[in-house]
């Protein structure tokens, strides 16, 4: 073979291996495989889903970085459906969650994602009910609170307030507290259609505070500018939502708040998880205005996840 041959030979080999040579973005995964920050141990961590929790992750997000340098955590809200199908999705390395997860979610986990959730308790939260800071009316029962939101009590004169409608603020329907609210006070029946849905709890705070008439419920941790109202018991004792009662299981309609991961949380997702449950993680749920996880004390009175191990006991929300 001439010279000239072998040089050609050669050029076309050359050219034959670029063309069907694979050109991977660095770091990318030739077998595409799935999982964020949480699985790979990565830098960076992305979290959402419950309004009610989103100032408070926040806040552990911002106190986290600033102690690991080079850490990112990206934290929105949405609501607690919003952050759950993120999850499923893959968008999300954590969700935020006000809830339990249900079990059809659970299932469409390992469904599409392989994997069981892990469910983390976080902080305790005294869902209250709120009306503005003139009206008279200090306590209702759970069943007059339903009444109220299911639009068979219409006037405060009807409960010992100043005549006039009662105007209803209530939570979107993705909202884990619209939905625990919803379970635990309606019965799972119907809002009336006269509730106003707004999107988060400061929003529902923000309306009640300044509308004499109005009604509204959220977490503990919104009530600036508001005031919650004690629950009247069937036997007639009127229980506030503060810490003491909460943790024990005084205060009808306490809840746990959430932290839904895909599977066994590792790398950052545990780092950030480890540091929440922490004493410094905790200390920022009470300055929040959440109270932290009881210490070896009664658990809150709600309905525990289907799935989760040392289920709460469960609510007394029911009762007349």
């Amino acid at each position: 073979m001439t010279s000239t041959a072998r040089w050609f030979l050669l050029a076309f080999s050359l050219l034959a291996c670029a063309c069907s040579g694979r050109h991977e973005r660095p770091g990318s995964s030739a077998g595409g495989a799935q999982g964020g920050a949480a699985a790979s141990g990565g830098g960076s961590l992305t979290i959402k889903g419950s309004d009610t929790m989103v100032i408070l992750s926040q806040k552990w997000a911002e106190r986290f970085m600033q102690n690991r340098p080079g850490r990112s955590v990206q934290v929105t809200g949405g609501g607690s459906g919003t952050g759950i199908a993120a999850l499923l999705n893959g968008t999300a390395d954590l969700a935020n969650a006000s809830r339990p997860m249900k079990d059809r979610e659970r299932a469409d986990l390992r469904s599409q994602r392989q994997v069981d959730a892990t469910e983390v308790r976080v902080a305790l939260d005294a869902l209250a009910v709120y009306v503005h800071a003139s009206n008279p009316v200090q306590a209702l029962s759970i069943e007059q609170i339903k009444g109220i939101y299911r639009g068979q009590i219409t006037d405060w004169s009807a409960l010992g307030g100043t005549p006039g409608p009662i105007v209803l603020y209530s939570r979107e329907n993705n909202s884990g507290t619209y939905a625990y609210f919803k379970e635990h006070v309606l019965d799972d029946e119907d809002f009336a259609a006269t509730a106003q849905t707004l999107q988060g709890t400061a929003a529902v705070i923000a309306s009640v505070s300044a509308d004499p008439k109005g009604i509204g419920y959220g977490g503990i941790a919104y009530g600036a500018g508001a005031r919650p109202l004690r629950i009247r018991m069937p036997d007639g004792t009127e229980v506030a939502p503060t810490m003491e009662n909460a943790m024990a299981s005084r205060y009808p309609i306490s809840r746990y708040l959430y932290v839904y991961a895909p599977g066994t949380p590792n790398g950052i997702a545990k780092e950030f998880l480890d540091f929440v449950l922490s004493e410094e993680g905790q200390a920022l749920v009470t300055q929040i205005g959440f109270y932290p996880l009881p210490r070896g004390g009664a658990a809150p009175a709600e309905a525990a996840a289907p799935a989760a191990p040392a289920a709460p006991a469960a609510p007394a929300a029911g009762t007349p």
